[in-house]
């Protein structure tokens, strides 16, 4: 007996078929949202837990932006995780201007901005500065990401509860 081609084609389908589907989309959705969740959950909440750097407290109910964060302790000052400059090599500068600290605000700001205004220049950094810090070292610092290009400079406080 002769097969048609649709016939030779369902048999071959039957003989092919193990009966085991899977489907692709829902293990597509769970890892999207893995990682969404992963991303979202890396912010300035993590940073504020550091126990070098104790904040100072304030009422202030203004909850903080996705910025650049310099972070300022009684030794170390430190951009987004990464160490640029002693505390102690700062305050002995005679000029206002962190070489360090400039250096990585300068690469960081030739990187594009998400969170920019439409004209794409506005550049935020988020000081996390130590309470027992002297404020002619927050001074320096804020001179320093002035002199980088970034126009908006906030302070990382603690919540009074």
């Amino acid at each position: 007996m002769k097969l048609t081609p649709v016939q030779k084609r369902a048999a071959r389908m039957a003989r092919n078929n193990s009966g085991l589907d899977m489907n692709l989309v829902a293990l597509i959705d769970i890892f999207t949202i893995l990682i969404f969740f992963l991303m979202s959950s890396t912010g300035i909440e993590v940073l504020t837990n550091s126990r070098a750097v104790k904040l100072p407290n304030s009422v202030a109910e203004k909850t903080p932006r996705q910025t650049i964060v310099v972070s300022v302790s009684e030794t170390d000052i430190v951009v987004d995780g990464r160490k640029v400059a002693d505390v102690a090599d700062a305050m002995q500068l005679k000029d206002d201007l962190i070489p360090g600290l400039k250096a990585e605000l300068d690469l960081l700001a030739s990187r594009p901005v998400l969170g920019a205004d439409k004209d794409g220049t506005s550049k935020a950094v988020t000081i996390m500065g130590d309470k027992r810090i002297p404020y002619s070292l927050l001074r320096k610092v804020m001179a320093t990401g002035a002199r980088a290009g970034f126009v908006e400079i906030a302070f990382a406080v603690q919540r009074k509860t």
